[in-house]
């Protein structure tokens, strides 16, 4: 793994405008300075075996959450997680129907010298999905033709979303974001996914999700054509979702409509999954120390909210790494995790973001911040495998 300074292509704004990024908000440098969220003046590069390494541990990790999941269900642990109590048995119903799941993401901390470090499970929402599937591809294809990547991320959901057409309850897929999220970030993700579901054969139709209409009669959800809603796509938390009357609804209608990431990711969207699986398994190579609600026997930690996002109200205690980040999260408790700073390559810091789509790994994006915390003054950048001449 290294990072390679590289010139940037003629026209790129203009090239990746029409791949679909018309968002993202600079990211910053090491100096504080502005740079492109999009940056393709920079790229790692692995080796194969690197990637192969990689794969198996992020297919190892999914197996873990699924165990996981199995154990807080069977053993109650709700609380743990800050949700409300109302929400515990349609939760565990959840999981035990199996309903279906597409892709997520897990943030790792990788330095080519020790094996793979899980951060955290994006499972519920994860973004950055364009960029790691197509932008990237589009770059390597027309810099480094005869060279690979780690990225089967479009040809994975088209074929996941294949395999739910015999399990969703109709070919007609609704796609739900935030018309209120300011960067148009989750607009443009939901596009992407609807495309791949149409390529899969679904009839698609998106509408933000404060337009998700309630026919209170058939006591069922509509569309802006009063079309009943019988599976949705959301890309829109649980935790946002479960805190109002319109979640009990939601709730309300599970099986019936099908909500998809499904209710059973609560749990692992929420850090303190990353506890349980400390005490599941203890030592594991590609785990960090973590504890729920006081940093037990760590010197040096990160303090993370269970339900926090962006980098928000995160605390790190450590000899000349102490900070802080402001934000609205925390009333839920905090997940204690071992400080194990991101590398240094160069001056910035990369977090690896490795997709599983279904139960398979498929594919990498990288974020890389100079400060220890990826937050939303990141930057995208792709990455190659060069292949034997």
């Amino acid at each position: 793994m290294r990072r390679v300074r590289v010139e940037p292509r003629k026209g790129w704004q203009q090239i990746v405008e029409e791949q679909g990024l018309v968002y993202g908000t600079p990211g910053r440098d090491a100096h504080g300075k502005p740079r492109p969220y999009w940056d393709e003046s920079v790229y790692y590069e692995f080796d194969m075996p690197e990637i192969l390494a990689l794969e198996a541990d992020v297919e190892l990790l999914h197996s873990m959450c699924l165990k996981a999941v199995e154990q807080v269900v069977l053993t109650e642990r709700y609380r743990d997680f800050g949700l409300p109590e109302w929400s515990w048995q349609p939760i565990a119903e959840s999981w035990r129907r199996a309903d279906p799941h597409v892709y997520g993401r897990f943030d790792l901390r990788y330095d080519a010298r020790r094996p793979a470090k899980l951060l955290e499970y994006n499972a519920d929402t994860p973004t950055s999905l364009l960029e790691a599937a197509i932008l990237q591809w589009h770059w390597l294809t027309a810099l480094y033709p005869d060279h690979d990547q780690w990225n089967s991320l479009h040809e994975k959901l088209v074929e996941r979303w294949g395999e739910l057409r015999d399990i969703l309850p109709s070919d007609q897929l609704h796609f739900s974001w935030s018309g209120a999220e300011p960067t148009g970030e989750d607009g443009v993700t939901t596009a992407y996914i609807q495309e791949t579901a149409a390529e899969a054969g679904f009839d698609t139709i998106g509408l933000p999700i404060e337009e998700v209409g309630v026919d209170i009669e058939l006591e069922r959800f509509v569309d802006l054509a009063e079309d009943p809603i019988q599976a949705i796509f959301k890309l829109y938390p649980w935790e946002w979702v479960l805190d109002d009357d319109f979640g009990k609804r939601v709730v309300a209608s599970l099986p019936q409509t099908m909500w998809i990431e499904p209710l059973w990711k609560t749990l692992l969207s929420n850090k303190a999954i990353l506890a349980v699986l400390w005490e599941m398994y203890p030592g594991h190579p590609n785990l960090l120390p973590a504890y729920l609600d006081q940093p037990n026997e760590l010197t040096e930690y990160i303090r993370k909210p269970k339900l926090g996002r962006e980098g928000a109200n995160m605390t790190i205690v450590g000899a000349g790494m102490e900070t802080a980040t402001g934000g609205m999260y925390g009333e839920e408790g905090f997940v204690y995790q071992l400080l194990d700073p991101l590398p240094q390559f160069d001056d910035m810091r990369p977090v690896l973001g490795a997709w599983i789509v279904g139960d398979s790994s498929a594919g990498l994006g990288i974020r890389e911040t100079a400060g220890l915390i990826t937050d939303d003054g990141s930057a995208f950048v792709p990455h190659r495998i060069p292949t034997d001449d």
